[in-house]
């Protein structure tokens, strides 16, 4: 498998790759093709298979990053995984880091307007492209977003949490703070806030019950 360009440059030409792509998909759907996408970008297609190495793969960097984006600490607004991953012991700072993060996951995902039209498009075009699917699952949810694995590798690694399958920890935190939020809207509707909150706390409950350090 060939290996992607590196370096500052390469990472502004990757940069303006997802961007367009990003751009087109939405605009466009799926069936965009890559002389498009690379005209938008400023580069040629063979600058854009260099870095993907496919549509598939490029379509799932973009979602992957329309996902990531709610998520994002360095963001304004974002989760303070700082934070998170440096709470103290006992479960009581932990359990309100993590419940401020999830409140700032929630407020992005509920106001981000082309993440939610992403996510649609997937939907739409996964009977047509069934590949989309493989290349997503092979991403893998601690590739999804590492910055939230690497918040709960730290705190294992402290010993405040205990978590023998980073992958499952990932996606079972995404499920009980952030995915509810995502089924709603995809039924044109949203959480209201009474709930929104129950579910986050308890989700946090859960969480820290499943995975907090006996020790």
């Amino acid at each position: 498998m060939k290996t992607a360009p590196t370096g500052a440059r390469a990472a502004r030409k990757r940069q303006a790759i997802v961007q367009a792509a990003r751009t087109l998909f939405l605009r466009e759907g799926f069936g965009v093709g890559m002389d498009a996408i690379a005209a938008e970008a400023g580069v040629s297609k063979v600058t854009v298979y260099n870095h993907f190495g496919s549509k598939e793969a490029l379509f799932t960097a973009v979602v992957a990053g329309a996902l990531d984006e709610p998520l994002d600490d360095a963001r304004e607004g974002g989760p303070d995984l700082r934070r998170l991953a440096e709470a103290g012991p006992g479960t009581g700072e932990l359990a309100d880091a993590l419940t401020e993060a999830g409140r700032a996951w929630i407020r992005a995902v509920r106001d981000d307007g082309e993440g939610r039209a992403l996510r649609t498009l997937v939907a739409t075009e996964l009977h047509r492209f069934p590949e989309l699917g493989s290349a997503w699952r092979a991403h893998g949810p601690a590739g999804h977003h590492p910055a939230v694995a690497d918040a709960l590798r730290t705190l294992a690694e402290r010993g405040l949490l205990d978590i023998p399958d980073l992958e499952v920890a990932v996606l079972q935190l995404y499920s009980l703070l952030v995915f509810p939020q995502m089924v709603f809207e995809q039924y044109g509707t949203e959480l209201d806030a009474d709930l929104g909150e129950r579910l986050l706390t308890d989700g946090v409950e859960m969480f820290l019950r499943r995975y907090a350090s006996a020790g």
